[in-house]
């Protein structure tokens, strides 16, 4: 639900389905997402400068607020995996977006590998923060 026509954190849900099915994450805090492009100049006898795009996938992170070992077990099992010469499966993100106008987006993200960039500081008197960082091939647009 936008707020005076604005989008805010409340106006989006993300769904992570891994090979061996979703990632269901209590609380997610926070939602970044990148497009990855490279710009090449061209500069041609004529003397006229040109540019070309190559698009290169997208990037982003989320984070989270502790409340479980889902993801402690989930990227455990992944370097377990590894270990023992299992390959890792593309993960799949797709993000619903509540547009102002009451309409809804969705875009998915394909080919996507997560890291976990940061399982968390554990502090007296506070929460811990988890943060997982991915990378995607393609960002299509579902609805």
């Amino acid at each position: 639900m936008s707020i005076n026509n604005f989008s805010v954190g409340r106006d989006i849900s993300l769904d992570i389905v891994t090979g061996s099915g979703p990632l269901q994450i209590n609380l997610i805090t926070g939602f970044q997402s990148n497009q990855e492009s490279t710009e090449v100049k061209v500069k041609g006898l004529d003397g006229v400068t040109r540019f070309v795009r190559f698009f290169d996938g997208w990037k982003g992170k989320f984070e989270v607020e502790r409340q479980d070992a889902t993801l402690d077990q989930y990227f455990s099992q992944l370097e377990q995996n590894f270990y023992s010469g299992i390959g890792e499966s593309a993960v799949t993100i797709t993000e619903t977006i509540s547009e102002a106008s009451g309409s809804v987006s969705q875009y998915r993200y394909l080919g996507v590998l997560l890291k976990f960039d940061d399982a968390g500081d554990w502090k007296g008197d506070a929460t811990v923060k988890q943060v997982v960082s991915f990378v995607a091939s393609r960002r299509i647009q579902i609805a």
